[in-house]
């Protein structure tokens, strides 16, 4: 992720992938640039900046580590089987299941991914187990091609749908758990939209370090 100058904004948000390919919307990695935006003094609490899906409002704590990162509006959801599939920054693929501590995610997410319908532009398959008053998601990412540890834009798309499978409407809180933490997503839905989607969660600062060039 790098930070770049843009008019009429705070920063701009660039993303590459492990692939090294430039990403779609990163939820966690919005987070996270807002915390090192703050560290470096480009902000203060609050900020709008461009991402690749647009324009992003994010509000940091003011003891420095919990980031509210509003997402995108989503209005349509699809179904795939059984299965959701909307977009919320990035494609997200949405899948119910049970005993998801032990699934092989990289292997059926693959599956998934690669499969006939998703394998020209690919799609991150999230698995989500219903605990009542938390979710557990697990995710294999495209780009990274392997599971990774937390997709705020996968957590966030799970919320939606799972309110969507319920037909939960109003204001929504929804918290989730990830194999790198735990995050919570709240939104208004209205039936047919999802508004004032707020991705949040910690941002910890773990290292900094210095890059020479000639």
């Amino acid at each position: 992720m790098l930070i770049q100058e843009k008019n009429g904004f705070d920063f701009e948000m660039i993303y590459y992938n492990s692939d090294g390919q430039p990403s779609s919307m990163c939820g966690n990695g919005g987070r996270c640039i807002v915390a090192f935006a703050r560290f470096l003094n480009i902000i203060k609490e609050e900020t709008t900046f461009l991402a690749v899906d647009g324009p992003h409002y994010a509000k940091i704590s003011g003891s420095g580590n919990w980031v509210s990162l509003q997402m995108k509006d989503v209005d349509l959801i699809e179904r795939d089987g059984e299965a959701f599939v909307l977009n919320t920054g990035s494609p997200h693929y949405v899948a119910c299941t049970t005993d998801l501590k032990e699934k092989n995610v990289y292997a059926e997410g693959k599956a998934i991914r690669y499969n006939d319908t998703y394998a020209e532009k690919g799609i991150n398959i999230n698995f989500v187990e219903d605990f009542k008053d938390h979710y557990f998601v697990r995710t294999y990412e495209r780009g990274v091609e392997d599971e990774t540890f937390a997709c705020g834009t996968g957590v966030t798309a799970v919320a939606l749908a799972m309110a969507k499978l319920k037909d939960q409407k109003g204001d929504i809180n929804t918290p989730v758990k990830v194999l790198g933490g735990e995050l919570n997503i709240r939104f208004s839905f209205d039936g047919l939209s999802f508004t004032n989607i707020f991705l949040e969660g910690p941002a910890e600062f773990v290292f900094e370090g210095d890059v020479e060039t000639e």
